[in-house]
């Protein structure tokens, strides 16, 4: 099985449409095997989800991600586990072991001025996840 968690700075970066990098791990037999960190090169929201179809990636952790995002994911046959915060090899570990906690609910949550993912702009007709 191969987990992708997005990436910064060895943490689960928390909005998984700007992630700019995956760390991707190989977990077999409950444990995490191999890993290495992997570059987007500068694709972002929607076109993540291919990337990481690319990577054949089975399962996405991650913080936040908005709607858009998830459909991509499903449509691409990726597992999402969302709402994870900490240091993302350890957020492998966990999943591979079975014991991580997550939010399945947890949404795209980076704005601070009041406005909600899905259909908003941000300067360029951006909306979360799409």
């Amino acid at each position: 099985m191969k987990i992708a968690v997005t990436y910064k700075d060895g943490d689960v970066f928390q909005h998984f449409g700007k992630t700019e990098e995956f760390i991707i791990c190989r977990a077999e037999n409950g444990k995490v095997s191999s890993h290495t960190i992997v570059n987007t090169r500068g694709k972002g929201h929607g076109a993540l989800a291919g990337f990481l179809k690319d990577m054949e990636a089975d399962v996405l952790i991650c913080g936040g991600i908005g709607e858009g995002a998830r459909a991509a994911l499903a449509g691409a046959g990726i597992k999402l586990v969302p709402g994870v915060s900490g240091k993302a090899l350890e957020a492998a570990e966990g999943y591979a072991e079975g014991t991580l906690k997550f939010d399945e609910n947890a949404g795209c949550n980076h704005h601070h001025d009041g406005r909600q993912c899905g259909g908003h702009g941000h300067g360029g007709g951006h909306s979360c996840g799409a």
